[in-house]
């Protein structure tokens, strides 16, 4: 991750908060001063807890689970969907539906409810309504798609919240904290920092604001997808090498036993080779008995004619 540059927060207007009578006392310790009856953010103690805020979400997605975006106030809207759409991560940019988290079963209900309308659409079946229910499906598809649509590929509860406004969204902190998901948060000098597991103290008021923390937080997830490929694809070459080898050693010990069986086959062919040996040299141990014989009987003859 690339280290958070102060001077940048600072151009941002990351450093303003909230007036000094509408703060939150659990905020002193990332306060750096007043102004003009404003609070100041302490930037360093800011780009601290980004650095660590972004290390853990990286993690969250390297282990490929889905980081859940919530901002519905007006500033925070078109920024919030654009960097979470951008890595491919869901996000609430509408009101918050109760029980989101808590009644998670049912809301997956609703989102298969539009995808059935979508399967109407294709096969045909929709073109055989009335007009009247027709026009019925369409305003229940879009009010789905607005409230709902940019979760249709969240199949399971997420991995983390990330919110900007706690105050504002407050519906949405408890039931993260109910099922101890991990809350991310950009938290003003107005919120308290006790109801997040990562605070980020800034401005959540400033679309400028808003936009320079969610790049560093968006960044930071990318770089976790990132490494979760490049550790697929490893795994992936290291299966392709080790069936390779596989199939090497395998044709190898192919090899060995055709050569055991020609031995076999080489040593079944000496056998008959010997026998056929043996029996010249009895066939010549016989001839030369039969000469030694001849000789005798032929000197006995001479013999007794002299």
């Amino acid at each position: 991750m690339a280290k958070v540059e102060v001077k940048e927060l600072l151009e941002a207007g990351v450093h303003f908060g909230h007036l000094t009578r509408k703060w939150d006392p659990n905020m002193a310790p990332y306060v750096y001063m007043e102004r003009n009856g404003i609070h100041i953010i302490n930037l360093y103690k800011t780009a601290v807890k980004i650095e660590e805020a972004g290390a853990a979400l990286s993690k969250i997605a390297n282990s490929g689970r889905k980081i859940l975006f919530v901002a519905t106030k007006k500033q925070a809207k078109d920024i919030v969907s654009e960097k979470a759409a951008s890595i491919n991560m869901p996000y609430i940019t509408e009101r918050w539906p109760g029980g989101m988290l808590t009644n998670f079963v049912t809301i997956r209900k609703a989102v298969k409810k539009m995808a059935s309308i979508d399967r109407m659409k294709k096969d045909g079946t929709f073109l055989t309504l009335s007009k009247k229910e027709r026009l019925q499906v369409d305003r229940l598809r879009a009010k789905l798609e607005k409230n709902l649509g940019s979760i249709s590929d969240m199949t399971r509860l997420p991995g983390a919240l990330f919110v900007v406004d706690i105050k504002r969204e407050h519906i949405a902190i408890k039931e993260a904290q109910k099922l101890n998901i991990p809350i991310f948060a950009m938290v003003d000098t107005n919120s308290d920092p006790r109801q997040v597991d990562y605070v980020i103290p800034a401005n959540d008021d400033a679309s400028k604001s808003i936009d320079k923390i969610l790049t560093f937080v968006t960044n930071s997830i990318s770089e976790g997808l990132i490494e979760r490929k490049s550790e697929k694809d490893a795994t992936s070459e290291g299966d392709d090498t080790s069936n390779e080898e596989t199939e090497t050693s395998a044709v190898k010990v192919k090899t060995k036993k055709a050569k055991t069986e020609k031995v076999e086959i080489d040593e079944d062919d000496t056998e008959p080779k010997v026998k056929t040996k043996k029996v010249v040299a009895k066939k010549v141990e016989t001839t030369e008995k039969a000469t030694e014989a001849k000789a005798k009987t032929k000197k006995a003859i001479a013999e007794e004619e002299e």
